[in-house]
This record gives structure tokens, sequence and C-alpha cells, in this order.
């Protein structure tokens, strides 16, 4: 009986000296505490005017969303070699880690997936419309592992990245 109340009082002692541990820092910490700042109170001024055509209203990615793929058509429409160039460095930036350096779907990180990565240069997917192509590299595909980049990838460089996987033609 003696140990136990010993024990308990040990352990309250213990248990008080880490609490008071605790405010001593709290108390002492040189960055401040968020109960210290001023509070925000985003609606006691009235709110301001905002100027006409700062919020778009038409175009953007809700259009490319909204339309069927089949029916969207590349901005692109004479591919020069420099959008190409283009194409190809922004397919090593973000495309070629899942989807190999040889297009094949043998990336380094595309090999953990379940599917696999597709071949881009299949006849499948090259002969594929460039909308579809751009609304699956938007927007994801839901039965595979293609993630959605329209957060990522500007509009203009998905379709760069089109015109230069198109370029490169079905495997032979």
């Amino acid at each position: 009986m003696k140990k136990t109340a010993l024990l308990s009082l040990l352990l309250v002692i213990a248990v008080m000296a880490a609490y008071h541990g605790l405010l001593y820092f709290d108390n002492q910490f040189k960055y401040g505490r968020m109960r210290e700042t001023p509070s925000i109170r985003p609606h006691e001024a009235p709110l301001p005017i905002m100027e006409k055509g700062l919020v778009p209203v038409s175009g953007g990615e809700a259009m490319f969303r909204a339309v069927e793929g089949s029916n969207l058509v590349s901005p692109l429409a004479d591919v020069n070699p420099s959008e190409i160039a283009q194409g190809q460095r922004l397919y090593f930036n973000f495309c070629a880690q899942c989807h190999g350096k040889n297009h094949d779907g043998n990336g380094t990180v595309g090999q953990s997936f379940h599917p696999l990565p597709g071949d881009l240069r299949s006849k499948k997917i090259q002969f594929l419309a460039d909308g579809i192509i751009f609304k699956e590299i938007s927007y994801g595909i839901p039965e595979g592992r293609q993630p959605p980049l329209a957060t990522t990838i500007s509009i203009e460089d998905r379709w760069r990245i089109i015109a230069y996987l198109k370029s490169l033609g079905p495997r032979p």
C-alpha cells in the first residue's frame, strides 16, 4: 500500500513538473503564439468593387473540360520545329518518369503502376484525336494511372507535348 501511494505521489509530481516545464517553455518561446497575434476580420470593412474584366467568363480550362475530346482541335495548326522541341523538353520534364525515355511505358516511376503506362508510340495512341489525348493528359484517365495535370502544365504546353508525341509517329 505504501509503495502504491509513493508511486502515485511520484507520478503526480512528475506530471506537475512536466506541466510547469511546458508552461515555462510556452511563455519563453521567442516566436510568439497565435493567441497573441491580432485577429483578422475580413468583412469589417466594405468589400472593394471588382474591376470589370478581372474574372474570366469564357474560354480557359472550363471550356476544355466541357467539350467532347474528339471535338477539340489543337491551336498549334502549323507545328514548327521550335514547338516540337519545346514539347520534347516538356515531355522529359513531366511525362518521361512514367512513360519512359523511349515513350514505351517503361519509366522508372511507371513500373510501380497497375496497369502499366501505355506505349505512347503505339498505333492506338498515335491515331487518337489530339483532343482526346489533351483531355487524358489534363483530367486523367479514370481506369488508368494517368494523373490529371491540368493544374500542373499550362494549356499551351499540353498541346506542345501532344505535337511532340504525334511527331514521333507509330512504332515500326
